[in-house]
């Protein structure tokens, strides 16, 4: 039982990186109906981005300030890197093909997936790096539940997750700009005709969703997984599959949806074969498609007519 509890735990950690790059996946669609399947590219980019603010402040041994300064720092510079890449991708690659048919939006997706792929490639290289989180934050710290040990690091992804996520709930629903984005996605002609500059709602939409993901790349690497080019294929896919699973365009079913997926994985992984867990994961994407295809918190949307 408690190597059960170890594992579900584990998975909620990890769950709470897949949340907040499902977050940014419901955002978007949310307001837009478009599919940004290059999101997990700048979760990989938010990565870089933290590593090298930490790099430029002493690195994870040497660190010239405190580690409460240096730790929001790097969030700081991955999500306002992520959030100003995401609004150029939309700018340059998205909104040219926004009257365009959506298989067009989804192909320039894909080319911007592997744009960013190759930038990071170039410049900065093909070696993984580590934030080797242990020089700089005390792992021992933190508190127990029984036998299981839960560390400084692990309880920032949870807490962090949860935050951001209230943060984003709040904006989108008690906010003036908030019910411009609900109303840009209710019907866009109807917006425009009530004043609301639709450019400048997507603009802020994509900036927000890239830095949840940018936020979400400096939580994987404090968790101490690898830090290279490649890394945002897989973790788009579990996002995404995290934002169907929970509910698409639903912000708490984005929350569940990711702590949902990062707990079967762990449980996957731990009692059957780390080669599952990907396969158990997307396993249940098809199943829910099947079973229940708005998700577990999606509402059925109406066809206007």
């Amino acid at each position: 039982m408690e190597y059960f509890g170890e594992q579900v735990v584990n998975g909620l950690i990890v769950g709470g990186v897949y949340a907040l790059i499902a977050l940014g996946y419901t955002l978007i669609y949310g307001v837009l109906q478009f599919l940004n399947l290059a999101h997990g590219e700048l979760y990989m980019m938010g990565a870089f981005f933290g590593f090298f603010a930490m790099i430029a402040l002493g690195g994870p041994s040497a660190a010239v300030v405190p580690v409460w300064i240096m730790i929001p720092v790097m969030f700081l510079v991955a999500m306002g890197g992520g959030a100003a890449l995401g609004v150029a991708v939309e700018r340059f690659a998205y909104r040219p093909l926004r009257k365009s048919r959506r298989l067009a939006a989804l192909i320039s997706a894909l080319g911007v997936s592997l744009f960013l792929q190759s930038a990071a490639l170039l410049l900065f290289g093909a070696r993984v790096r580590l934030y080797d989180t242990g020089q700089f934050i005390d792992l021992t710290s933190g508190f127990s539940i029984g036998s299981i040990r839960i560390d400084v690091t692990e309880i920032m992804v949870v807490v962090g997750s949860l935050l951001l996520m209230t943060i984003l709930w709040f904006l989108v629903n008690r906010t003036q700009q908030g019910r411009a984005m609900r109303a840009v996605a209710v019907d866009q002609d109807a917006a425009v005709m009530n004043g609301i500059d639709i450019d400048r709602v997507i603009v802020i939409t994509f900036a927000l969703a890239s830095g949840l993901a940018g936020a979400a790349g400096v939580m994987s690497g404090l968790l101490l997984f690898p830090v290279d080019q490649y890394m945002g294929i897989f973790a788009g896919l579990k996002g995404f599959t995290a934002a169907v699973v929970g509910g698409i365009g639903s912000i708490p079913g984005a929350m569940i949806g990711g702590f949902i997926i990062g707990v079967v994985e762990a449980l996957a992984t731990g009692y059957l074969n780390p080669t599952y867990a990907d396969f158990i994961a997307f396993l249940i994407l098809v199943l829910v498609l099947l079973i229940k295809p708005t998700g577990i918190m999606g509402k059925k949307v109406m066809a206007k007519v």
